[in-house]
């Protein structure tokens, strides 16, 4: 029997009742059977200061937020769109995880999903995130896109996401997250 996939769940936004964390939340209901799925917080991570890091070394908030991508076999980002890109606090969380030694996100395979209330549904930031990523030597899955427009249409007063087509496009994106991290793990 395979062992099941750890997916770590990052939110990009700290707004309690965010498109984006009832997004993340979607994704770990629908994840596949083999997979599971666990979200983290963000929200007690300082702004990135070097000297702070010189001084000090990475703060506890950091150690465990690195220690839990390290632990996982794959991570789920959701990003908001602010201004064309994505969130301060999410760059900020990257930023901090990606400091040596041995960043964790090097060789992670990694899905993306976003959601708005605007039509475009985060295409921009998504960009910028693989870009970043990318970067950092992440393996992000390429196919399929997940860009959640009109978001008020698709949620409900909950924060469950009803619309279902869109709840298909998550479970795929899940499904093939599954299937990608089993390839990369060999």
């Amino acid at each position: 029997m395979t062992a099941p996939i750890k997916v770590l769940g990052i939110p990009g936004s700290l707004r309690a009742a965010s498109f984006n964390r009832m997004a993340l939340r979607a994704a770990g209901e629908l994840a596949p059977e083999g997979m599971v799925f666990e979200a983290c917080e963000i929200r007690d991570i300082p702004m990135y200061d070097g000297d702070l890091e010189a001084a000090e070394g990475l703060p506890d908030s950091v150690k465990a937020f690195r220690a839990k991508i390290h632990a996982a076999d794959a991570l789920v980002i959701t990003t908001p769109e602010y201004n064309a890109s994505i969130s301060g606090v999410l760059k900020n969380a990257i930023d901090w995880a990606s400091r040596p030694p041995q960043q964790p996100l090097d060789g992670k395979p990694i899905a993306i999903l976003g959601t708005s209330p605007g039509a475009l549904g985060t295409v921009r930031a998504q960009a910028h995130l693989r870009q970043i990523l990318a970067n950092l030597n992440g393996l992000v899955l390429v196919q399929p896109n997940v860009m959640i427009g009109g978001a008020g249409q698709r949620f409900d007063a909950t924060g469950a996401l009803t619309d279902e087509p869109t709840r298909e496009f998550v479970r795929g994106l899940m499904a093939a997250l599954l299937v990608f991290t089993r390839k990369m793990k060999g």
